[in-house]
């Protein structure tokens, strides 16, 4: 950009108030729908936890039934072990090796009839003094077996339990023990190990995971293979002392599996998210992601089942139906809005009318004023008045009315210079054929046709003053097409070239010669004559006036044209009414003040606008923005 162009100060254009009064609607119903959304959500999502909490219930019915059936129909024969007489002279007398035979035999028969892991006793001492699996590579005899809690605990008519991986074979099992006596006198422990395994791969088949964990909270039994021998949360040093002690984990890791608790229900249920870095294993259920975990206590021992539903659908249906709720919000505000929109465009249509109306009567009234001043053109700005009034119910033909009103008022403004301009071809032209009459007499045929040579010229710039004229005043029809910025303020300025001239006023012009944009060139000249006038009157009189015209195109798709004058710059009266029809700060008799509103109903149809501010360095400046043109120019 030039720098003409630069030091003119046009500011940035500004977003109007209603921008901002519809972001604020805006805002507000998006406000609403986000609330709705999240109470339908938080009401779907609890709701379908109610449900899934009363499945939950039912399983956790069946696991602890499963379980404690399991493990209760063996919980008698720990006592079954010392009804045996050979089973008490052994404890009595661990030296006797028949007795040892006998009873490892029967220990054998005993487990393979009752179907449990394996049956042992331990001495005094916490030794294995007989075991059913006597014959087998990791056989128990002899084993030292003092450490594990059942031993330590076990009392007369009472049965101790105890979850555990066993030191020999690797293999898990649930321990039952009690106390074996002779009238009284402890003498031995007898134990049934039983294999929870069957009961554990029965839960992987379920429909979602289960877990059961010890006073500790280790994962004993599992659905998920890849839980077992974890832990919920970070066992602290007591309780690994404690499990190191009992050797109850064989020295697994027993590490967190990555359970993180989202929400607290109550004490018996919680929503969990998973991890599920496992693979499937063949697994119906998903393991990752949000889960009602629902726990209970079993009867008999300190452990804890824990089942875990899945929430996803649950969590989907509460989405969709708030998703659902919220959009409901939106059509209803939007309809809501639209209702609002439509009364008030009502209204305003009605305003629009009578102030129509009331356009109508004055400008008729100023119309019938001034009609013996105006010249023949000004007749056909009755006859549009007139055809307007007749069609006041169709805006567009108002509009246009108002537009050729104030080309014809224009005209009428400016038609003292165009007089000027054509009496002086005039005189000259009588003046030349006079003397043209005068030389053919003489038979100076020569002089008489110079003198008819100089008439042409004269004849042709009146020709194209009056084309100009009668291109100006014609009525536009208001199709749009493609035309080139510099002819139509070529136009303006061939049209008003007497009040620049007798104003002295200095025209510095920055315009693109090849910017074409899309609009209809009749009525873009009148929009250029407009404002190319108004900055004259407001610098006439003054010194050292000067006239900039600037047009460029940008790269958002608009050209931007700005005529800037240095004149005594806008007041805040004009501010606030300029754009508005009939108002005017000239004086009575020189302006209907249409000009302004007729510009801004043309520059708004073209799909641009029109706008003003001050001049930085003093005056005003009128920027229009117009659409680029795609196509060339004809």
């Amino acid at each position: 950009m030039s720098k003409a162009f630069s030091s003119l100060g046009v500011p940035r254009a500004t977003r109007p108030g209603a921008m901002r009064r519809r972001l604020t609607v805006a805002v507000v119903v998006v406000a609403a729908a986000a609330a709705v959304a999240y109470l339908v959500y938080n009401l779907e999502l609890d709701g379908s936890i109610r449900k899934l909490r009363g499945s939950a219930d039912h399983r956790l019915d069946l696991y602890a039934a499963s379980l404690e059936r399991e493990i209760e129909k063996y919980a008698k024969f720990p006592y079954v072990i010392g009804f045996h007489p050979d089973v008490i002279a052994r404890l009595r007398d661990p030296s006797d090796a028949t007795l040892l035979h006998k009873v490892n035999i029967y220990l054998e028969t005993l487990n393979h009839r009752i179907g449990t892991a394996v049956v042992y006793i331990l001495d005094r001492k916490g030794r294995v003094g007989a075991s059913s699996n006597w014959n087998e590579p990791d056989s128990f005899v002899g084993l030292d077996l003092s450490y594990r809690p059942y031993y330590r605990n076990a009392v007369i008519d009472r049965v101790e339990r105890f979850y555990g991986i066993g030191t020999i074979g690797n293999r898990p099992g649930y321990y039952l023990a009690t106390a074996l006596h002779e009238n009284g006198v402890i003498v031995g422990t007898g134990v049934v190990k039983i294999d929870l395994e069957q009961l554990e791969l029965s839960w992987s088949s379920a429909e979602s995971p289960a877990i059961l964990t010890d006073e500790h909270g280790v994962i004993s039994l599992s659905s998920v293979p890849a839980w077992k021998y974890g832990t919920l949360q970070p066992l602290d040093s007591a309780a690994r002392r404690d499990i190191a002690e009992a050797q109850q984990y064989n020295d697994r890791t027993l590490a967190p599996i990555g359970m993180e608790v989202v929400r607290n229900l109550d004490d018996t249920a919680q929503i969990v998210r998973l991890p599920g870095h496992a693979g499937t294993g063949g697994r119906v259920f998903s393991i990752s992601g949000l889960f009602l975990a629902q726990a209970r206590m079993l009867t008999e021992v300190p452990w804890r089942l824990t089942v875990f539903s899945d929430l996803k659908e649950a969590v989907d249906l509460a989405r969709t139906r708030a998703v659902l709720a919220s959009l409901g919000v939106l059509l209803l505000s939007g309809a809501l809005v639209a209702l609002v929109q439509r009364q008030h465009h009502l209204r305003e249509i009605v305003a629009a009318r009578a102030a129509l109306q009331r356009a109508h009567d004055e400008l008729e009234q100023k119309v019938t004023d001034r009609t013996s001043e105006l010249t023949a053109t000004n007749a056909r700005l009755v006859e549009e008045v007139e055809e307007r009034s007749r069609a006041e119910e169709a805006l567009r033909d108002a509009q246009t009315a108002m537009i050729q009103a104030g080309k014809l008022a224009a005209i009428g403004q400016f038609s003292t210079g165009i007089v000027h301009e054509l009496n002086r071809p005039l005189a000259a032209i009588a003046a030349l054929s006079g003397n043209a009459v005068k030389f053919l007499e003489r038979g100076d045929i020569a002089t008489a046709s110079g003198n008819l040579e100089r008439i042409r010229p004269l004849v042709e710039r009146m020709g194209r003053l009056t084309g100009e004229l009668k291109g100006f005043a014609r009525k536009s029809s208001g199709e749009a097409g493609p035309i080139r910025v510099r002819k139509s303020f070529d136009n303006a300025l061939f049209l008003l070239h007497h009040r620049v001239a007798y104003g002295k006023v200095e025209v510095v012009e920055d315009i693109d010669a090849n910017l074409v944009v899309r609009c209809d060139p009749n009525r873009l000249d009148q929009v250029l004559v407009n404002l190319i006038g108004n900055a004259l009157d407001a610098m006439d009189g003054r010194d050292n006036s000067r006239l900039d015209l600037v047009a460029a195109a940008y790269a958002d798709g608009f050209a931007r044209l700005y005529i800037c004058d240095n004149g005594p710059g806008l007041s805040e009266a004009w501010r606030q009414h300029a754009f508005e029809p009939f108002f005017t700060t000239k004086a009575p008799g020189t302006g209907l003040g249409l000009g302004l509103a007729i510009s801004v109903g043309i520059v708004r149809d073209f799909g641009g606008e029109l706008s003003a501010t001050e001049r930085d360095s003093g005056g005003a400046v009128f920027s229009l923005t117009i659409p680029l043109a795609t196509e060339p120019a004809s």
